[in-house]
């Protein structure tokens, strides 16, 4: 029970200070460089410039009926974060925005579009990281997230266009062109944050040398390996393929390791987003390095 309570405190504060950094870059980069934004945010800004309406108000009001839709698709937990996102944010912009502080970039727009959109990145990623959304688009791409698998950061990405377009009734084409610089630094930001885990590699090797490759492999990276069964298309021989996880820097060396053994060995190396366990998220034993050795 104090595990769990501990664990929402902690996604709690977790929301609070993404939508505090998220609001910050918005007001101090975007707003303060005349830069447009994407999704619900993005039109808040379009009646700000065309009404002189605050956004902080038209966030809250916007939301009003996408919370209610993300409360009955996403459940009571996504329900009540959303709430929490949405409520913050206004918040933060109503603050920030009475706060007399200048970030100074000498006016470079370029500069400013790739700060912007690390700071929307780096603000909302922490938000979908710990289970939360700034309400607006997020509730949707939240939706084809689960539903359809749909990164946020590309859905988000789509949505930013289609509002960015209708900014140009206040924009010029100039600025318009930096805030899709800002859109894109975003989406990218996004994904990596709220993919979470540890990025790592993962290692199929296709050879007759497989119990020889495993132990060498399990020996020198302290890393399990698992076997799986295959079937030649030409020889209709069985094969039991070694499949193991390892990091980007330890990848020379299981090269090393399985061409020590099989030179004509079929590695086959691919790009694994989120890892949990030991040697990852955890530590694990301090490993032995490997050494080839050449008979003559």
């Amino acid at each position: 029970m104090e595990t769990t309570m501990t664990t929402r405190i902690k996604e709690i504060l977790f929301i609070v200070v993404g939508t505090a950094i998220y609001a910050f870059g918005l007001v101090y980069l975007n707003i303060a460089n005349h830069l447009a934004e994407g999704g619900v945010t993005g039109i808040t800004l379009i009646i700000r410039a065309l009404f002189g309406i605050d956004p902080a108000y038209t966030t809250l009001i916007i939301n009003i009926p996408l919370i209610l839709i993300g409360g009955r698709i996403l459940g009571k937990r996504s329900f009540y974060y959303t709430i929490l996102g949405t409520v913050c944010l206004s918040v933060f912009l109503w603050i920030w925005q009475r706060v007399p502080f200048t970030i100074n970039l000498d006016h470079d727009l370029f500069i400013v579009s790739i700060l912007a959109g690390l700071f929307a990145g780096f603000g909302s990623g922490l938000v979908y990281r710990y289970g939360g959304t700034t309400g607006g688009a997020d509730v949707i791409a939240r939706i084809l997230e689960q539903k359809f698998g749909l990164t946020m950061g590309k859905s988000l990405l789509v949505f930013d266009i289609i509002v960015l377009i209708c900014s140009l009734t206040y924009l010029d084409l100039k600025r318009m062109m930096y805030t899709l610089i800002v859109s894109f630094v975003f989406s990218r930001v996004v994904d990596i944050l709220s993919s979470g885990g540890y990025a790592a590699k993962g290692v199929m090797i296709i050879t007759n040398e497989s119990n020889v490759v495993a132990e060498l492999l399990m020996g020198h990276l302290e890393r399990g390996v698992t076997y799986l069964h295959g079937e030649g298309g030409f020889s209709s021989e069985m094969k039991r393929i070694v499949y193991i996880v390892v990091s980007q820097q330890e990848i020379n060396e299981v090269k090393k390791i399985v061409h020590s053994v099989d030179e004509k060995a079929f590695i086959l190396i691919s790009n694994v987003h989120d890892v949990e366990g030991e040697g990852f998220t955890y530590l694990r034993p301090q490993r032995r390095r490997f050494t080839l050795k050449r008979t003559t």
